[in-house]
């Protein structure tokens, strides 16, 4: 067998019966692995150490699986360079299967959090993602943290690697400032830190078992309204029914609607970094409806 099948040994334990390459993603190859043990695993290898994203995704599947609501795979081992948990059948998606997904997603969310952010170093996909605390004034009492958190935290720092790769200019830079600002005006009802994914797009959610499973998560605590806003990012299949059914399980501030660009104008920025300019329409559109809003 390769040195995969090395590597997902040394981090489990188990030998391995039978590997099978199942693709790539971000430079590093996914595998398909029978264990001694007669699990079967998923597994992801890459050439060197990756500095603590695997470490990342390790834990936040872990802390996501403690609130016992929505489905992740175990996590089975990882190292800096591997990380392998356990396989989930993915099948196809229903309304029956998206309604359970949405209370199961709501009841996530409400499991909490301590603060935003997290107690580890996150990544979204190959990024580094800030998870501590900056330093800023404290709320006033009763008062919301998560305006200047979000501000700080999810958007400046990839608004500033976008201006810095060169692929958003400073009239690009000075909108998404300006779509920044409103954050506080336009958040909503202050809500305590919820247990969020944090990268819920639809190819994150697998079909399975009459429910969604969570993978690929840079979990930690957040607003809950970013998950669902990042589903409707990309299109999830059934996206009514899910919201529906989380808002019968927890209902959203109201409002909750004129707030998704807000929301999405994270994760868009981070397909800037990643991909380049073919996303810059859509961020600067993000940004301009936060501002109309």
């Amino acid at each position: 067998m390769s040195g995969g099948a090395e590597r997902i040994e040394r981090v489990t334990g188990q030998a391995v019966r039978q590997l099978r390459a199942v693709g790539s993603q971000h430079g590093w190859a996914h595998y398909r692995a029978l264990l001694a043990d007669g699990r079967v695993a998923f597994a992801k290898v890459a050439r060197a150490g990756l500095g603590g994203v695997f470490e990342a995704e390790a834990r936040g599947l872990r802390w996501l699986g403690e609130a016992g609501a929505v489905g992740v795979p175990e996590v089975l081992g990882w190292d800096e360079a591997t990380l392998v948990v356990s396989w989930v059948a993915a099948g196809p998606a229903d309304a029956a299967a998206a309604e359970r997904f949405g209370r199961e997603l709501a009841r996530m969310h409400r499991a909490g959090a301590p603060s935003f952010g997290a107690p580890w170093p996150g990544f979204i996909a190959s990024l580094f993602l800030p998870n501590d605390q900056p330093a800023m004034p404290a709320a006033p009492a009763g008062g919301d943290q998560w305006p200047d958190w979000y501000t700080a935290r999810r958007v400046l720092p990839y608004l500033r690697l976008a201006v810095d790769a060169g692929t958003l200019n400073s009239a690009d830079a000075g909108l998404i400032e300006s779509a920044a600002a409103r954050t506080a005006d336009l958040a909503g009802p202050a809500e305590p830190p919820s247990r969020i994914h944090g990268d819920l797009w639809a190819g994150n959610v697998i079909w399975s078992g009459g429910s969604g499973w969570l993978v690929d998560p840079a979990a930690h605590g957040g607003h809950r309204e970013t998950d669902l806003a990042m589903l409707a990012l990309f299109g999830a299949p059934y996206l009514d029914r899910i919201l529906r059914s989380y808002a019968q399980e927890w209902p959203l501030a109201p409002g909750w609607q004129q707030r998704v660009p807000l929301h999405q104008l994270h994760p868009l920025l981070v397909h800037v970094c990643l991909f380049g300019a073919a996303y810059r329409r859509e961020a600067l559109a993000a940004a301009r409806a936060v501002l109309a809003a």
